[in-house]
């Protein structure tokens, strides 16, 4: 079976015609969701609050619990995309890698789970966690949204949309993001009473998220024809709106606390 062939038996009803004329090549790609980036995330009024350290600690404190159970649910979002992927090991086997990473690559404390407690108990040291790391207060609107538009995603993704969510709606740039996220937390605002612990932060984008995206891209690379390029703009496109949109209204809800 020809693996791109199998990877455009159909291109679901996620998909909308909205792409950018004339994208040329995989570069090309990448440059427009990364602008897409910049507009919608990094100027975006969550971002820009965080770098000027304008944010309270009770306001960092609530996004850091709610940041944890989008982070919690990553796997179950991983998962999801493996269903939707072509069956040969080039396809799927990304994916797993990423798992695997989630899981810490079976080392003691290395989890991402793990690692997101050392910064989370670093914003608050006295935070109620159940006996599965799960803080008392519940997950807002906003991160529900998020997660659900990924997983519902690939219910109906062809394995080149599946793989193009993936890629270019997330791995792509989330260590930029994270790297961003990271460093704002650094700010000396955030940082009197207590050092937040920002290596979460760090880890996925000096090392994780630029390998996950590579991964990825080695799959990708091999659609060069203009309409699979335009399927992986406006898939990246969407996926990473939607991720947009819960920072905006993450930063809507810690204004009102």
């Amino acid at each position: 079976m020809d693996t791109k062939m199998s990877a455009r038996t159909h291109h679901s009803a996620n998909h909308r015609t909205d792409s950018q004329v004339g994208l040329d090549n995989i570069d090309q790609v990448e440059q427009a969701i990364f602008e897409l980036v910049n507009r919608e995330f990094l100027q975006g009024a969550f971002f820009q609050t965080l770098l000027e350290g304008e944010y309270s600690i009770g306001q960092i404190r609530y996004f850091a619990i709610q940041y944890s159970y989008y982070s919690r649910h990553f796997p179950r979002v991983l998962g999801a995309a493996i269903s939707a992927m072509a069956p040969f090991h080039s396809w799927w086997m990304p994916l797993a890698d990423n798992l695997w990473d989630e899981a810490g690559r079976g080392e003691n404390g290395r989890s991402h789970e793990e690692l997101y407690r050392t910064f989370l108990v670093s914003v608050d040291p006295n935070i109620q966690l159940d006996e599965h790391g799960v803080p008392k207060e519940p997950m807002s609107e906003a991160v529900g949204l998020a997660i659900q538009t990924f997983l519902a995603f690939f219910r109906n993704a062809s394995p080149l949309e599946a793989m193009a969510a993936v890629g270019f709606g997330s791995e792509l740039f989330a260590g930029l993001v994270m790297g961003t996220i990271g460093r704002g937390l650094k700010h000396s605002a955030y940082n009197q009473d207590r050092i937040l612990n920002v290596f979460f932060w760090e880890a996925h984008a000096d090392e994780h998220e630029p390998r996950h995206y590579q991964l990825c891209k080695d799959v990708l690379v091999g659609f060069k024809d203009p309409a699979d390029l335009a399927i992986m703009h406006d898939v990246g496109a969407s996926i990473a709106k939607s991720e947009a949109r819960m920072y905006a209204q993450l930063h809507q809800e810690m204004l009102v606390l």
